[in-house]
Order: structure tokens, then sequence, then C-alpha cells
């Protein structure tokens, strides 16, 4: 009997033991779920299915059947990071760039149209009353050499100031005043020194004017005919040279403030894919076209061979000007949405957070950065918009569980009341599609707003507050038509199932 009872004793000491051993197990290991591999502590625990809801402690998610899952505080201190391990990282073609520092090349470039240079016309004029007997070049838009006979004329009004003249050089005793006079008159009469001196030296009278051209180039406009009459100023040729011609190019009203007067501008044209044409910026028109927003700048180009002909298509490179010294980065990395500019900067290995930049100017694939990021940062280039997209994903969460709690109503039965807290038996919530169950309840920090004791039915109002805690705000008896003591059904149910946490 004796030796029954030590064994007895042995065993209940080994069960002891066991449990002993089985406890410092669950509870090691309930100390590790605390940490991480890493050594990380929990910020706090959530339902991946209901992200918006935090808890201080590990457990069953009471929306369903899975355990609360850790959010490291490394995790939650910046809702909008997000990151990727390198394999994704590759899958996605994510390259980034540095953040340089530097003065950004202020180049423009435009098409411009080819047009006469309005500077190098010559109007070819009748000077007296006469008569257009022949006509030597006959054809608009034919070139012509400075000097080329162009019409002759017959001027009646030429032939009595010619022959008042060489009578007057006639005469023995004819003085010098008179015959100043006599010049004059042909002089008035609109004929030039040139033709004087011919009529000086041959003593002839010469009725008929043969007209000239005054310089080279393209016969614009042609009214003289055979056998009309002519008056003094009557047109009859309009010539424009061909030596300089004038560009056109409309240029954005933006870019205007970065091609001054006198920059050197580069032309190429298709019809002379080897030439490279130089001119200067002769004009900025004081006009804005109200259709396309665009300010004409007016080229004065070189012409060299008369080959470029109005109404040719030029590309045209204005010299680059060095900007002010900023920061620097490619135009591809900022995502524009209209509102902001935003960029993707690399804080880690795998790592990205979005951060908001003012722009500047733009140029040569790179984008003036006045605020927002700093020399030596790495900007995503590539892959930047899915990015962009997990982190507004990511910060709209960390919003939506910043709001001002919802509140959430129901009847309950009491079942106890603590220091600080309250054990209800509740029916079914529907905003929160919970079951009717038992659960414990934080009470505000000012107490119950109503006297209840176990037993009584009660209607109730609570909120998930920050810590993911569950608290009631307010507290009134249920409106019943049975007596007192009587049971909410759903109360009822919740109490009957027994389901305690």
């Amino acid at each position: 009997m004796k030796k029954q009872a030590i064994i007895a004793a042995i065993v209940a000491a080994g069960a002891v033991g066991v449990a002993g051993g089985f406890g410092g197990y669950l509870l090691g290991k309930r100390q590790a779920a605390a940490q991480d591999s890493h050594g990380r502590k929990p910020l706090y625990w959530h339902d991946p299915m209901v992200p918006g809801q935090k808890f201080d402690k590990p457990g069953k998610s009471p929306y369903m059947e899975m355990q609360l899952v850790p959010v490291y505080a490394d995790e939650g201190a910046d809702a909008g990071a997000v990151s990727i391990s390198p394999r994704v990282e590759q899958n996605l073609g994510v390259r980034t760039v540095l953040v340089t520092s530097g003065a950004l090349p202020l180049s423009v470039s435009a098409v411009g149209s080819v047009a006469f240079d309005e500077r190098a016309v010559a109007e070819v004029q009748a000077r007296a009353n006469g008569f257009v007997e022949r006509v030597l070049v006959r054809s608009p838009q034919e070139q012509v050499r400075r000097g080329q006979p162009l019409a002759e004329v017959f001027m009646p009004e030429w032939v009595a100031a010619q022959e008042e003249f060489l009578a007057a050089r006639r005469m023995q005793s004819a003085s010098p005043a008179l015959l100043d006079a006599a010049r004059q008159r042909m002089r008035l009469a609109g004929m030039s020194e040139q033709q004087m001196r011919q009529i000086e030296s041959g003593g002839r009278v010469q009725a008929r004017q043969v007209l000239v051209a005054p310089r080279s180039g393209v016969v614009t406009e042609l009214e003289a005919r055979e056998g009309m009459t002519v008056a003094p100023g009557t047109p009859l040729y309009r010539i424009n040279g061909l030596e300089t011609v004038w560009v056109n190019a409309e240029l954005p009203e933006a870019v205007v403030a970065q091609v001054p007067l006198g920059a050197s501008v580069t032309a190429r044209a298709a019809a002379l894919p080897d030439a490279e044409l130089r001119g200067k910026v002769d004009a900025i028109l004081p006009q804005v076209d109200a259709a396309t927003r665009t300010i004409r700048a007016r080229i004065a180009l070189a012409n060299p061979g008369a080959k470029l002909a109005p109404g040719m298509f030029v590309t045209l490179s204005f010299a680059p000007r060095s900007g002010r010294a900023a920061l620097l980065v490619p135009s591809e990395a900022v995502i524009r949405t209209g509102a902001r500019n935003v960029v993707m900067v690399e804080e880690g290995a795998g790592k990205f957070v979005p951060a908001q930049v003012e722009l500047g100017g733009e140029a040569g694939g790179q984008v003036e950065v006045r605020t927002g990021l700093k020399e030596g940062q790495k900007v995503a280039v590539s892959g930047q918009f899915l990015l962009d997209s997990e982190a507004s994903l990511k910060g709209s969460t960390a919003r939506m569980a910043g709001a001002a709690p919802a509140t959430h109503r129901g009847e309950a039965i009491v079942e106890a009341v603590g220091p600080g807290e309250i054990t209800l038996s509740h029916g079914p919530i529907a905003t929160m599609k919970w079951p009717a169950m038992t659960m414990t309840f934080k009470l505000p920090p000012g107490g119950l707003p109503l006297q209840a004791a176990p037993g009584d039915r009660v209607s109730f109002e609570f909120a998930q507050q920050p810590d993911g805690n569950f608290q009631v705000t307010a507290m009134a008896p249920a409106s019943v038509t049975a007596g007192a003591g009587t049971r909410a059904p759903a109360a009822e149910a919740a109490h009957q199932h027994g389901d305690h946490k």
C-alpha cells in the first residue's frame, strides 16, 4: 500500500513537470510571437481583410476565422512607403537614377516657313507722262539681274527739256546759270544724272527711256503692258531680292523668353539636306495668335545662291543658353497628375516613398526640381506608375484608419461589470457583421453612463478606438413591451449561446 502511494506521487510529480514544461513552452511561444526573427516588435495587429481595424494583442479576428497579422513599427511608420523584393523589382523593370545638380540647357527648336525679306524690295515706276512701247520682261516670278532692261517707254515731256538744254549750250552768250537752269528742268522731268550726261556728251535728243532693274531678285509684281499710258508714279515692276530671306517661326509663348533678339539660329531645309544655314533672330512680333497661343519670331537668314524659295519649310535650332543651377531629374521620372507632380524616391533597398515636387523649366529630356528633392537621392524612372499606385492605395488605407471611429448600436444583457470594463451578451451587430455573442467592452474614462447591474437589458453604442479595443460610448435601458427582467430575444440567444471572450 505504501509502495503504491509512492508510485502515485511520482506519477503526479511527472505530470506536474510535464504540464509545467508545456506551460513554459506556450509562454515562450507567446513571448517569441511578440518579436520576429529580426527582433522587431509589432506596432499592432490587424485583419488583412479589414486593414483599418487595429488590435493591441494577437488572437483570432472577430470578423472571420483567421489569426490576426502583426504590423511592425518600421512598416507602419510610413503608410505611403512601398517595399518590394529585389526579384519583384527586377520583374517590374524598376530603374533608378541619381538626382543631380547642374544648369539646364535651354534649347529651343521650331519649324518655320521661308518668306521674302521685305526690306530688300525695289519699285520701278514711270517718272513722267508717256507710253510703254516695249516690254522686255513679260512674266512675274522671273528672276532678273541688276541693270537688266525691263521696258522701253516714250517720254514726250523729255523732248522739250532736252531741246531747251541743247539750245542753251549752243548759244555763245549762254551763262552758266542758264545752263544750270536747263539741267534742273531735265532733272524735274524725271531724268537721271546718267541720262543727262548722255545728252551732254551725245548732243542729241533721246525721247525714249529704257527702264532697268535696280537690283537682282524676282519680279513679284508686273503691271507694264505694251501700249499703256503711264503717269508719274505709275508702278510698273516690283522686285524682291533673294540675298537674304525671312523665316517666320511660331513659338509657344512659354518659350519666347528663351529666344532673345540677336540669338544665333541654325536652319536646315529638306530641299538642301547637306547645307546648314545660319542666321539671327531679327524680331519677335508683339502679337499672340489667339488660336494657337504662339508668337511669331522672324529670323533673317542668308540665302547663298538663292536656293531657298518662299514657302519652303525649314527646321530651326536656336542657340542653347545655360540656365541657373538647379536640381535635375529625367522628365520621365515625374508622374504628372495635373494637380500635383510626384516622383518615387528610393529610401533603401527596395523601399520607395512618393515625394511631391515643384518643377521648373524643361529641356533636353530633363526637368528642374525647385522643391521636394535633395541632391544624391535616387528616383525611379521606370515602373514608377505601379509604385505610385501601390503607395496611393497604402496611403488611402492609412487615412481611413486615422479617420473618426464609426459608431455601432445593439441590444444586450449585462453579464458582469468590472473596473474599466463591462461584459455584454449582445445580439447580432449588422454594421459590424457580428453574430450574437458575449464579449467584453472597455468603459469610457467617465465610467458607465448608466447604473447597470448584471441581468439588466440595455441598448448601447460602441466604437473601436485607435488601439483596437471596443469602447462603450452610450448606454440606456432597452425599450421593451414585456415586464422588467425580460431578456431581449437577440440578447437571450447570445446569452444562451455562451460565446464568452
